[in-house]
């Protein structure tokens, strides 16, 4: 059993690629079940084949709002809906979001500190952070995605411990993940999943490697070895979805 989640995201520069009905199939021939887009870089008709292709492979779908408008944002909650979505991250209009999902089969987990931009960067402390966790739960919330790594104002690191300590719920840690270390610093913080998705795109993972497959084999090894072993930082946060 995988210590934490990976989330495959079929995304670069935080747009869904052009080829994701393509990809989506040789990764999930790789094992990998939990699979993500985003709501801009191709049309809709594309999104909703996309989500019915991970969800058909028995994989968990997710969608994470990229927009900074609450139009746009509530809007891409409302297709997550139309769409059978099994989780909707990112946004940060909790409770508007929450009544758009109300009465669907959509988790909702809002990103937690200051989302800025395009691609996004994130402001706010360790403190705002926690403050930001503890208001989505008691709006209904059973877990948050946390961009730690595009933080500017604060260690990334300190960010998930701040946000682990506030809750036990499901803490996702997305955005500019791209090596091993990193995996195992998020585990080691009580992370419950994280997200990759340009870093393999781009080659990053392993510099030696050119396939998509090949980016994805140290990601998946280092999960394999971290999955017999106790967090060092925190104590296993509760799996709550």
């Amino acid at each position: 059993m995988a210590p934490m989640d990976f989330i495959f995201m079929l995304t670069r520069s935080d747009q869904t690629i052009p080829d994701c009905l393509d990809v989506v199939d040789r990764v999930a021939t790789l094992g990998i079940r939990d699979i993500g887009f985003k709501g801009v870089g191709v049309n809709t008709s594309v999104l909703r084949e996309l989500n019915a292709r991970i969800r058909g492979a028995g994989a968990v779908s997710y969608l994470e709002v990229v927009s900074t408008s609450r139009e746009r944002a509530l809007e891409s909650a409302g297709f997550a809906v139309d769409i059978g979505v099994d989780r909707l991250l990112g946004g940060t209009w909790v409770e508007e979001t929450m009544a758009v999902t109300s009465g669907s089969t959509v988790d909702y987990l809002p990103f937690v500190g200051r989302p800025e931009g395009h691609p996004t960067r994130l402001g706010g402390s360790a403190t705002s952070v926690a403050a930001d966790v503890v208001r989505a739960v008691e709006l209904g919330c059973r877990g948050v995605d946390l961009l730690a790594y595009r933080a500017y104002e604060a260690d990334p690191l300190d960010l998930v411990r701040s946000a682990r300590q506030a809750f036990d719920g499901r803490l996702v840690v997305a955005g500019n993940v791209a090596t091993t270390s990193q995996i195992t610093d998020l585990w080691n913080a009580g992370v419950d999943a994280f997200t990759i998705g340009s870093a393999a795109f781009a080659g990053v993972l392993d510099e030696r490697s050119g396939t998509l497959e090949a980016q994805l084999r140290p990601v998946l090894e280092v999960l394999r070895q971290l999955a017999d072993q106790p967090k060092a930082d925190a104590p296993p946060a509760a799996r709550a979805l």
